[in-house]
């Protein structure tokens, strides 16, 4: 029996109880019980029908909701873990990739002049701050309000700029006031993942960055002029970080999509107002 049924049962009982009490007390027993004794009988029959019935569907109740809590429980377990999981790709993960290749960029021209190896010690010190902000955020709720969300884009553009030499055209016409706090917070983290992809598989020159109000909404695309790849193949480790995308643009109800277009490869990422 399912949780709205048991609830229409305990509200539909008791009235039901009393409506019968009084049609067979009318209709047979008047001859036999007075006025004054029926009155007094109506509450005493009502409370024995809750007592025997009503605490068994209360039982009830009580076992669904703690089989509900149970689930809550475990779909909390299992976000805790996907949001450990982000914050490891997101930021650590995606740092370390790019100290590797610095390291080994470093070690191929067998660099040894001071600038570099400061630019070096910045990186892993940045990398730090990763690792202790990430167990921050796990331990203690972020506060999403206190994101600038086109500064955190500039940051994000300006150090791909620095590490990789990519050219960015940006043409961004959607007004943060029409971003809500957590649409901020994800399409940055899309639009941050897109561009490590591109950085690390793509081998691109040039990236553009659009975003652009329509009649019923507003949709953003990513477009890079690199190699790309046949999304029916295996990715490697490139298929966590678009799984990744997919799954965070379906929880929050956007279009997401990665084509193939001649020599460039677009990214996505739609949402339509209600």
């Amino acid at each position: 029996m399912s949780y709205k049924q048991v609830k229409w049962l305990i509200l539909t009982i008791p009235t039901i109880t009393i409506g019968l009490w009084e049609y067979v007390r009318h209709e047979y027993l008047l001859p036999y019980i007075s006025m004054d004794l029926g009155n007094w009988l109506s509450p005493i029959i009502v409370f024995l029908v809750s007592i025997l019935l009503l605490t068994q569907l209360f039982k009830m109740m009580e076992m669904i909701q703690t089989e509900l809590n149970e689930a809550k429980a475990h779909k909390a377990a299992l976000e805790e873990r996907e949001k450990i999981a982000r914050e490891i790709h997101d930021g650590i993960a995606q740092s370390l990739f790019l100290l590797n290749a610095q390291v080994n960029k470093m070690e191929k021209a067998q660099v040894t002049d001071r600038t570099t190896f400061d630019k070096l010690k910045q990186n892993i010190f940045r990398t730090n701050t990763y690792v202790r902000q990430a167990i921050a955020n796990l331990r203690h709720p972020a506060d999403p309000a206190s994101i600038s969300w086109v500064q955190g884009l500039k940051n994000l553009i300006e150090e791909l700029k620095r590490e990789s030499g990519l050219d960015f055209k940006i043409g961004w016409d959607i007004p943060e006031m029409q971003l809500s706090v957590k649409d901020r917070i994800e399409l940055l983290a899309l639009i941050r993942e897109s561009l490590l992809n591109i950085h690390k598989h793509a081998a691109a020159t040039e990236v553009h960055i659009d975003g652009y109000i329509m009649e019923n909404g507003w949709q953003c695309t990513v477009i890079d002029n690199g190699v790309g790849f046949d999304l029916g193949k295996n990715l490697g480790e490139n298929r966590y970080g678009i799984q990744m995308m997919r799954d965070r643009a379906a929880m929050m109800g956007w279009k997401f999509n990665i084509e193939r277009n001649g020599a460039h490869t677009i990214v996505t990422i739609q949402k339509n107002f209600p």
